[in-house]
């Protein structure tokens, strides 16, 4: 449980920090680093989730002998 909090708290600070710099770079007329930091930050929580969705199906795998 414990790991999900921490997990979810991550997402989180990805995301502040995302649209932060999203809102520099958009007043400061670098749309396409915009776009570029906010796809960045996408891949990285996909990357975090992809690997608990393996670690999930490991388990799942494990636990029936799979």
């Amino acid at each position: 449980m414990e790991a999900n909090v921490d997990m979810i708290f991550k997402i989180a600070a990805i995301g502040i920090i995302v649209a932060v710099l999203n809102q520099v770079l958009i007043r400061a007329g670098r749309e396409d680093q915009a776009m570029m930091t906010t796809l960045a930050g996408i891949l990285v929580v996909l990357y975090m989730i992809i690997g608990m969705i393996s670690e999930f199906f490991t388990t799942v795998k494990t636990l029936f002998m799979l």
